[in-house]
This record gives C-alpha cells, structure tokens and sequence, in this order.
C-alpha cells in the first residue's frame, strides 16, 4: 500500500529504526528539533528501539549536536555519514514514509507499506548504518588524510556536480564547500582545480 501524508509538518530528521537524511543544506532548527523531544522521550521510555543517521556536516550545528546527545543519552542509536541516498523514517519494520520531493520535504511524504518495497528500503537502511560513523566518534582519515567527507566532496565534483550541487548533495554551504576544496588545492600546492586533477587522481583522491 502507497498512501499519500499530507506534510505541512517537515518529515523531521530523526528516524526510530530506519534512516534519516535531507537534500537541504542546512540543519533543523532548533524550535524544530525541540518539538521533536515529547514524542521520542515517549518511545524511548517505552523501550523502543530508535537508530538515526545524519549528515556529517550536522557535527557542526550546535542545535542538533545538542539534540543528538540528548538522543543517545535516553537510548538511541545515534551515527553519521558524508551523503544520505535517501531521507526516510521506517516504523517497526513494516511502515515507512519517504519524502514526496527530497528536494522540499515540506510538500508532505508517502506512506508505504508494501512488504518489498520495505524490505528494500530496510536494506538500504542497514547498509547505510554499516558504513556509518557513531555520533561522538571522532571522524577517520584515510592514507592521505582526508574525512569520508572530504573524499565524497572529491567524488561528487568528479562526477560533474557543481559546488553549489554537491554542497546540498552533504549538506554543506556553498561558502563551506569552497573552503574544503581551496584546502585541498593548498595540500597538492595546485593553483587551480584544473592543475589539481592529475595530482589528485595520482593520490587516489578521485
């Protein structure tokens, strides 16, 4: 079954046992998030078992930082990753809602239960759990010391997108993306993107 919800109220970043992600640049706000707290508070003190995955890029907000220490000190489950495939809220494994435009989650979202749809967003959910880094943890590097950030930043502009793309893509400002990509630049001494192709390709960042 395929319902449509009709979402004046934005399908919220939070996600009890299914992922969570936006196309939006920016983080919730604080009102936002605060609104959120009665109805978690609620299943967390039933016991219900809530895992949420955010962008990397909200380590950086302070509302939601604070949010996601108040989540995982009642219980739940709290990790993040560079790019979400998807923004989506699953319920006891047989109920999800997905956005009807990722784009502008405000236009309401669809109500699915259809049992291999939601075998397959489950799926989708657990690999993207597994690839994901605990809230709290600090960030790895790899041999060449970039953040899982940093080289889907790389990939997404070697694939074509354009900073202001990639930046909604990881939920980054645009001003935020340039920064990242002027100090990649400084780390290959590269006075253009064009000069920092070859030796970003050599250096297995792309």
């Amino acid at each position: 079954m395929i319902a449509w919800v009709d979402g004046r109220a934005e399908l919220g970043p939070r996600a009890p046992d299914g992922a969570g992600g936006s196309e939006r640049r920016r983080a919730q706000s604080a009102a936002s998030l605060q609104a959120s707290r009665p109805g978690n508070e609620e299943l967390l003190a039933r016991g219900v078992a809530m895992r949420t995955v955010y962008l990397d890029s909200v380590r950086k907000d302070r509302a939601t930082v604070r949010h996601a220490e108040w989540l995982t000190g009642l219980g739940c489950a709290v990790r993040t990753v560079p790019a979400l495939p998807l923004r989506m809220m699953v319920i006891d494994r047989r109920v999800a809602l997905v956005p009807i435009d990722p784009a502008n989650t405000r236009k309401g979202a669809v109500q699915i239960s259809s049992p291999g749809v939601i075998t397959a967003l489950l799926s989708l959910f657990e690999q993207t759990w597994a690839d994901a880094t605990p809230f709290g943890a600090p960030r790895e590097r790899d041999e060449q010391g970039l953040t899982r950030q940093e080289q889907e930043l790389l990939r997404l502009l070697g694939q074509g997108y354009t900073d202001e793309a990639a930046g909604k893509h990881l939920g980054l400002s645009l001003r935020t993306v340039r920064r990242m990509m002027a100090d990649l630049m400084d780390r290959l001494g590269a006075r253009s993107r064009f000069e920092a192709g070859l030796p970003a390709g050599r250096s297995g960042w792309l």
